[in-house]
């Protein structure tokens, strides 16, 4: 491979680590990728490579950014712990103390709790998703104000792929005056120097990556079966997601009618809206100093972004499933946090210090408070279903036997 595909710099200590992200692109598996690695408040990986277009000809850069998708619901969450440690924003208070119009159609008595561990069971839209319209906030806002959750709120736990981002936001917007995306980008961002966005200007858009995305979401469609599946002949697990296929939440949750285009990601439209749920853009190594700061303490060079206690309510287990969009399968919520998240690095062999979030279009970013690790790749190649996140798993797997 030509040496022009990876750039950046690499502690020696953790060359073998390096090489698995070099073979990613020499086997054309991975198409372009930024990876970053913080241990103990040091960076000792700061790596990019590939391209940032399906012809493979336009050379991922330093400064190339990409879209993260759900990455960008923890960033979200860490803006919304900073209301909570000022007293701000409770846990245990009702949205409507925040946002008198959401108190209604049964949602009178939802706690910010549910809503930030996606068990607010408004995890989609009643009517018509707008459509090509992500740039209208009160739209999308007013939708979900006005609707009837789809069970009743903290009875289930089932993932808020898009609305997680509005309903947070909102609350930030009530709170704060700030919307999500200009809060992180003063409050966090401009004081660490983090090169990560949620709704880009004219200049960002010139040194974006293309998503690279499948015609089809990924999907555990052969969990289909389990429908005609007789209870009795099922473990518990098994049951859960023959509820979660029966239900098909999923289809709800990631709705097509706004998804249908797979150049959706691409559009001027998309990446100008702040949707703090799915559209943060950035480079691996803004996200590696962040979680590396939350992993050792909060605090960075007089910056303080979190307190010690605050970042342990984040990553503290919440909610632990079985969650009724994401196929009935075991995932575990921190506050906004994925701490269990299966078939990816986030959690493997029962790491229980870990807390981050992963992205459907490949991109993980978690913090180890033990190894006190802040570790993020972010890629612009979708994969099919338990590939998803097969490099970053690989990536997770030498790092850690070497920490």
């Amino acid at each position: 491979m030509s040496k022009e595909l990876i750039s950046g710099y690499c502690d020696p200590r953790f060359a073998s680590v390096a090489d698995i992200f070099r073979q990613s692109f020499e086997s054309k598996f991975e198409v372009g990728a930024s990876f970053a690695v913080e241990v103990e408040g040091k960076q000792v990986i700061n790596l990019w490579g590939g391209h940032q277009d399906a012809k493979r000809s336009k050379l991922w850069q330093e400064h190339t950014i990409v879209n993260v998708f759900s990455v960008t619901k923890g960033v979200t969450a860490i803006c919304a712990a900073k209301l909570i440690e000022q007293g701000r924003l409770d846990l245990h208070q009702k949205v409507s103390h925040y946002w008198p119009e959401y108190g209604c159609n049964g949602k009178e008595n939802t706690t910010i709790l549910e809503i930030l561990t996606h068990r607010a069971a408004m995890f989609g839209f009643q009517g018509d998703i707008p459509v090509n319209e992500w740039r209208n906030w009160e739209k999308f806002i007013g939708l979900l104000g006005s609707q009837a959750p789809f069970a009743e709120p903290g009875s289930m736990q089932g993932y808020h792929a898009l609305t997680f981002g509005w309903l947070v936001g909102e609350l930030i917007r009530r709170i704060d005056g700030r919307s999500v995306g200009t809060y992180f980008k003063e409050e966090i961002a401009q004081p660490l120097d983090l090169d990560f966005v949620i709704g880009l200007g004219e200049s960002d858009l010139l040194r974006c990556a293309d998503m690279l995305m499948l015609e089809d979401l990924p999907s555990l469609s052969q969990l289909n079966v389990l429908k005609y599946v007789p209870n009795i002949l099922l473990s518990k697990s098994l049951k859960s997601m023959k509820i979660a296929a029966l239900r098909n939440y999923s289809s709800i949750a990631f709705d097509g009618r706004a998804m249908d285009n797979p150049n959706f990601a691409n559009t001027d439209e998309w990446r100008k809206a702040e949707i703090p749920a799915a559209n943060g853009h950035g480079v691996a190594s803004s996200l590696a100093k962040l979680y590396g700061i939350l992993s050792t303490g909060g605090s960075r060079d007089g910056v303080r972004i979190l307190k010690p206690e605050t970042i342990d309510l984040l990553r503290q287990i919440h909610s632990g499933g079985p969650d009724l969009v994401l196929f009935g399968l075991p995932y575990k919520f921190g506050l906004g946090h994925m701490v269990n998240a299966p078939f990816s690095p986030i959690g493997a062999k029962n790491n229980k210090n870990m807390f981050g979030h992963t992205g459907i279009g490949g991109a993980v970013v978690f913090g180890d408070v033990e190894k006190k690790i802040g570790f993020s790749y972010f890629s612009n190649q979708q994969h099919k279903d338990l590939k998803l996140y097969e490099t970053s798993n690989k990536l997770a797997k030498a790092l850690y036997s070497i920490v």
